[in-house]
């Protein structure tokens, strides 16, 4: 088996994994406040703190993943372009 079929195997695998985690899981943790919702600070004593609500995600911890982005995206501009 040649190199070039492995890796081309290997991207396959990867891709269709990435396409069925968006499909069963569309939404993931944002990377910003990591999944929290707000930002985490400390006081002057150095106690944790909740900080200001995540303007990234909307306070929900969530933001959606890249490739279910891309699939709205292309399905919106299909069903324009079928009216």
């Amino acid at each position: 088996m040649s190199l070039v079929l492995v890796a081309v195997a290997c991207l396959f695998i990867v891709t269709f994994g990435y396409i069925v985690k968006c499909w069963l899981s569309p939404f993931g943790d944002c990377r910003r406040c990591d999944g929290m919702g707000h930002d985490l600070t400390t006081d002057r004593k150095g106690r944790p703190k909740r900080g200001r609500d995540c303007r990234r995600c909307d306070a929900t911890g969530k933001r959606i993943r890249a490739g279910r982005w891309i699939y709205h995206r292309a399905a919106r501009t299909y069903r324009a372009g079928t009216r």
